[in-house]
């Protein structure tokens, strides 16, 4: 990955939906040198997909809760399936495998306190965690 690709990303996790040629145009490529990135971008992994954030479901920076959970996965859960789910969650801005006594740190934004109460329903029902535990970010 280059600077290019790197300036590709960044136009294209503000605006997902520009045309190749608008986003030619902004980062100094044509319009088939751009795509051709993009698509190379997207067949290496670099770039696994895009989707629709609904405005009720992505709150405003300062809004809502920011918390850390810890994620324990069920044994027969393989990790690529978790990640998978992970990707499709909009509240969850990252997901990290790590050492110790939990498999993954996850970092969310939800509205509030229902809203984390669905998600974590859900990461057990849907996710395949066991066990998790949820530490929220005070400033």
């Amino acid at each position: 990955m280059d600077d290019l690709d790197s300036a590709i990303i960044g136009v294209l996790q503000v605006n997902a939906r520009i045309s190749f040629s608008e986003l030619g145009r902004q980062i100094g490529l044509s319009t088939n040198a751009t795509a051709a990135r993009v698509r190379r971008l997207e067949h290496s992994g670099v770039i696994t997909g895009y989707r629709a954030v609904l405005g009720s479901d992505a709150p405003l920076a300062e809004d809502g809760l920011e918390a850390f959970i810890d994620v324990r996965l069920d044994p027969a859960r393989k990790s690529e399936e978790f990640l998978e789910w992970t990707r499709r969650i909009t509240e969850i801005r990252d997901a990290v495998h790590v050492t110790g006594a939990y498999d993954y740190l996850v970092h969310i934004r939800v509205a509030g306190t229902a809203a984390l109460d669905r998600l974590l329903r859900s990461m057990k029902n849907d996710g395949g965690a066991t066990h998790t535990q949820t530490r929220l970010a005070l400033r």
